[in-house]
């Protein structure tokens, strides 16, 4: 795979945004009344917003703004008149594509005048340097509608980065205004490539493991994500998972699939065996890609992309197979918690942690998300740790863990429909009626809320 290094030669002069609506259709009222009042709190009412296809003006001028200037590296003059022309078209949905052009740009003369274009469509002044983030927060806040022709117009934009995403822009049950580029390339290495070195986040395949007692390397206070199937122990330090972000293991028998977002705090596992025929195991990697600040992964084999928080295939060929992946129950605790609950315990093995030993939790984004996220349920401060689970009615749950742990510690009982909490091993897992694991994981509440909008919050 070919990383094409983002230079833009750069001859355009900021050009004033003026001119004729070039949009073919109807202007529809804002979505204002309907929006949360937290939301018109935060980010204020949101712009009008067309319907219909866009002019054949239109139509020139955004293919030479953000396909043409992608393919050829250049922004020239006759570009920024372009840029003035979609910035006159009072047309809010091209912003998503300015949006996506920002994250590829380094040079601040040309985010001055996207960012200038994003202020004149949206009617709020982002300022002259390169307002990524906060353009795109407001975009997902305010539920801007896609321009036509959208995933056609960003494939073109993300391909040329990164030839390697061409079979992962595909259509699909994917909302592509939401993803967006998560600065390293797709893990696209051979299964069963650990060593292999990549400019990417590097999966570790069927990872070497110690035991409790050979693990000296880790401290008692360190973080851990223990896992149990049928009576097998392993955990999972967190050291080694904020490097890897994705395990393809096997324990208990059972074949999982184990991606951690250190920008969500979640660590989750999925069953990848006794799948439908004619399904083979999917070997899950990680694409480089974001939605919502949530890593997107996707499986080697097939290309077939995943809601990585929900399991469940959104494009390719096992999307059409309508595949969903079960989970096991993933606990958050510390070594030594752990390992005095679960002395037969396996641990992956120093070596896969690279030599580095990075602690990225509160810290990078302790003051909120470093990635777009829009807006977030109030219910809760952004990155309060939750634990998350699907009911047996499908009705997702959300326990504060702060609040779980004393009660549980005092000995109080906790439960919602047939979900009930206990303490195992200094964390928290979820278990049905008859006691079994339901696939409970922790997470920051932005991220699952965001994923799960309907659920249900405990302590109410």
């Amino acid at each position: 795979m070919t990383r094409k290094p983002v230079a833009f030669r750069y001859s355009g002069m900021v050009a004033a945004l003026a001119g004729c609506a070039l949009v073919a259709g109807s202007v529809v009222q804002a979505q204002t009344s309907a929006l949360p009042s937290y939301v018109i709190s935060e980010y204020g009412s949101s712009p009008q917003s067309p319907s219909g296809a866009l002019s054949p003006a239109l139509e020139a001028a955004v293919q030479s703004v953000f396909v043409t200037s992608m393919a050829n590296r250049t922004w020239r003059e006759d570009q920024t008149e372009a840029l003035a022309q979609i910035a006159a078209s009072k047309d809010p949905r091209l912003v998503w594509l300015i949006s996506d052009l920002m994250r590829f740009v380094p040079d601040p003369r040309l985010s001055a005048e996207l960012s200038g274009a994003a202020s004149e469509l949206l009617g709020k002044n982002f300022g002259s340097g390169n307002s990524w983030g906060k353009i795109t927060d407001h975009l997902i806040a305010w539920d801007i509608p896609a321009p036509p022709d959208y995933l056609q117009a960003k494939r073109a934009m993300f391909v040329t980065v990164f030839d390697g995403w061409d079979r992962i822009f595909v259509k699909g049950d994917v909302d592509w205004r939401l993803v967006s580029w998560g600065g390293v390339l797709i893990d696209d290495r051979a299964y069963d490539t650990t060593d292999e070195p990549c400019n990417c986040i590097p999966a570790a395949d069927n990872p070497p493991v110690t035991t409790a007692q050979e693990a000296s390397w880790l401290d008692d206070d360190d973080i851990v994500f223990g896992i149990e199937v049928n009576g097998e122990y392993r955990a999972y330090p967190r050291q080694i998972m904020e490097v890897r972000e994705m395990v393809n293991d096997t324990l208990g028998g059972r074949d999982l699939g184990i991606p951690y977002c250190t920008l969500c705090g979640a660590a989750q596992a999925y069953f990848t065996d006794q799948l439908p025929i004619g399904v083979d195991r999917p070997i899950l990697r990680t694409s480089g890609l974001l939605s919502r600040s949530n890593k997107v992964m996707y499986d080697l084999n097939t290309y077939s992309v995943f809601d990585t928080f929900r399991g469940e295939a959104l494009t390719g060929p096992l999307a059409e197979k309508g595949l969903t992946l079960a989970q096991a129950n993933v606990i958050t605790s510390d070594w030594g918690s752990w390992k005095a609950a679960h002395p037969e315990t396996t641990v992956l093995a120093e070596e896969l942690a690279l030599g580095r030993d990075p602690d990225f939790r509160n810290g990078r984004d302790a003051n909120g998300p470093i990635f777009p996220v829009g807006d977030v349920d109030p219910r809760l401060p952004i990155h309060e740790d939750i634990i998350g689970v699907i009911t047996g009615s499908g009705q997702p749950v959300a326990f504060q863990r702060s609040a779980a742990l004393v009660a549980l510690r005092q000995g109080a009982s906790i439960s919602v429909g047939d979900i009930q909490l206990e303490l195992d091993a200094g964390g928290i897992k979820a278990v049905d009626a008859k006691g079994a694991g339901v696939g409970s994981h922790q997470a920051f509440w932005f991220a699952w809320s965001q994923f799960h909008p309907q659920t249900t919050l405990w302590p109410e």
